[in-house]
């Protein structure tokens, strides 16, 4: 079902970055995309997402996102990068982790898609920079 998880997630591309809204075409951000393609594939919302700041807990230094993933999601950081597989992402070293992307396309060169400030839904080169910023994999779909 990955492919179709893809399919539902470029479907996003264009819709602006609104702070924890979850709305194809109106606006969401990168936990708000999971919550709307899961929604869209599954039929209901995930539980377990509750409201959080723009800082993802970092006063606090918890891995408050990257825990909250690790109770929905299984984990996979092994292997190769493949489409379909959640990403979550430290976007500094030492810091906590606070992003998340779809592998869009996997391969010698990768992609994915996340919604992002300043720039909404964009599917993005997963290049060199980007993949060393990756905290953890996940499987998506759950039936893989």
């Amino acid at each position: 079902m990955s492919t179709d998880i893809i399919a539902h997630a470029r479907s996003w591309i264009g819709t602006p970055y609104l702070h924890q809204a979850a709305m194809q075409g109106v606006g969401c951000d990168c936990a708000g995309l999971i919550r709307g393609i899961w929604r869209t594939v599954y039929g209901s919302e995930i539980v377990g997402i509750p409201a959080y700041t723009p800082d993802w807990a970092e006063p606090q230094n918890d891995e408050y996102l990257l825990k909250t993933v690790a109770r929905l999601f299984h984990r996979v950081d092994d292997g190769p990068l493949k489409h379909g597989q959640l990403l979550v992402f430290r976007m500094r070293r030492g810091l906590i982790a606070k992003h998340l992307g779809l592998v869009a396309t996997d391969g010698a060169s990768p992609s994915f898609i996340h919604a992002y400030s300043g720039h909404g839904v964009v599917e993005s080169p997963l290049s060199a920079p980007w993949q060393r910023k990756i905290a953890a994999r996940f499987v998506f779909d759950l039936g893989d």
